[in-house]
């Protein structure tokens, strides 16, 4: 199952050397979370913390390495803090000493690229309080309004905090459903669960956990058994009026459904109801038209040991080549790391479920891909699609 921290909403820090981004989270959690220090650039790579505010709830704060570092490390920390911006939900930008130029309208630019929600903070009020001309300009320039605090005073906590609030909860606090439309009170639905090397020991990935307690929010019946039991369940004479399966068992399991009972994977209603469906649906039958020569990116969510029942890194590959018939070549990234090649020397990008990451960071990952027009797909639907059971899998929606 995915770490709790990793679905909170995560908000990044960012602004020039010594504005006070780790006096703002300290402001915020009202702890020493983060080092403070007098000298400029104390801050040199993004550091995350799982906190809980009041009045927010959990989230994870990124502070981030100053943008105006100089030198060629602080190259390299810049592009850091900027590769940051891709894997948050909120972006809070620190201002100090009226200052407000190229630097800070690049962050800005970047935000917007993406469509990331973002707010506007001026410290050090106390020693430089913002010229009111200055406020002005922004407020106008970027529809937003501009808070002018102390971090080291208490009482700009709260402010700070609805101002958070009010971008926020908006974006990152909606509650997903796997089954919206597809599942009555007293339905039964049958969720097929194979036990193999890869799953967690002693738990169930995250996106079938979140199909049996939405099941049960919907006052259905849910039954649960591995792929080698599902000919002795469908042999008691119970018809299912749902069956979702885990996307490595669609060859076996696809013969053993009849055609009338609805079947899907637990992967393709994840996709659903997390980002870029539309482009997965699009983009997933490319698979048919790879040529000699190709190269695919696989992209992984998060680090893992690799083992031979690796789906990314063996399985699918494996799978590709089989269906194609085509001497293909396969780059696959891990976590956030950008791609080996530029995005569009790629045939197609698969990404993983990304159970483990917020929905924005998904969405985030593949728009390169998207922008470039790229095909792409991710683990569940390319598998439903080599498998025979694409149109099946996806009738439903």
């Amino acid at each position: 199952m995915a770490k709790g921290k990793d679905l909170k909403p995560h908000i990044g820090i960012f602004g020039r050397r010594n504005n006070g981004k780790s006096s703002f989270i300290n402001l915020l959690t009202q702890q020493d979370t983060a080092i403070v220090s007098e000298q400029a650039g104390t801050t040199t790579d993004p550091v995350k913390k799982s906190v809980e505010i009041f009045g927010i709830g959990p989230c994870v704060l990124i502070d981030t390495a100053g943008t105006d570092d100089s030198g060629e490390l602080g190259k390299k920390r810049i592009e850091r803090s900027f590769r940051t911006i891709q894997q948050i939900d909120l972006a809070v930008l620190i201002l100090s000493n009226n200052q407000f130029d190229e630097t800070e309208k690049k962050l800005i630019k970047q935000f917007d690229l993406i469509n990331l929600p973002y707010v506007l903070i001026h410290n050090k009020k106390n020693n430089t309080p913002i010229f009111q001309s200055l406020k002005q300009q922004l407020e106008t320039t970027y529809n937003k309004t501009v808070l002018d605090i102390h971090c080291l005073q208490n009482d700009y906590r709260q402010p700070v905090i609805d101002l958070l609030k009010s971008e926020i909860l908006p974006t990152a606090y909606v509650k997903p459903s796997l089954f919206e439309g597809l599942v009555k009170a007293k339905d039964l639905v049958l969720l097929i669960t194979p036990i193999d090397s890869e799953a967690p020991e002693g738990r169930m990935i995250l996106p079938q956990v979140m199909a049996l307690r939405d099941v049960l929010d919907r006052d259905a019946i849910c039954v649960v058994v591995k792929e080698t039991e599902i000919s002795d369940f469908m042999a008691k004479g119970i018809r299912p009026d749902l069956v979702v399966t885990d996307s490595q068992a669609f060859a076996l399991v696809n013969p053993l459904i009849p055609d009338d009972i609805p079947l899907t994977g637990f992967s393709v209603l994840f996709a659903r109801i997390r980002a870029n469906f539309e482009a997965y649906l699009q983009g997933t039958p490319h698979l048919s038209k790879l040529k000699d020569g190709d190269r695919l990116l696989v992209l992984e969510s998060c680090t893992h040991q690799v083992s031979c029942e690796d789906i990314g890194r063996f399985k699918l590959p494996r799978w590709i080549r089989e269906y194609t018939g085509k001497t293909l070549e396969f780059d696959t990234v891990a976590g956030f790391d950008p791609s080996p090649l530029p995005i569009e020397n790629y045939a197609m990008v698969i990404q993983c479920g990304g159970c483990v990451v917020t929905q924005r960071q998904l969405k985030n990952r593949l728009q390169p891909a998207i922008r470039a027009g790229v095909p792409v797909s991710n683990y569940g639907m390319a598998i439903a699609y080599l498998h025979g059971m694409f149109d099946r899998a996806t009738k439903m929606f």
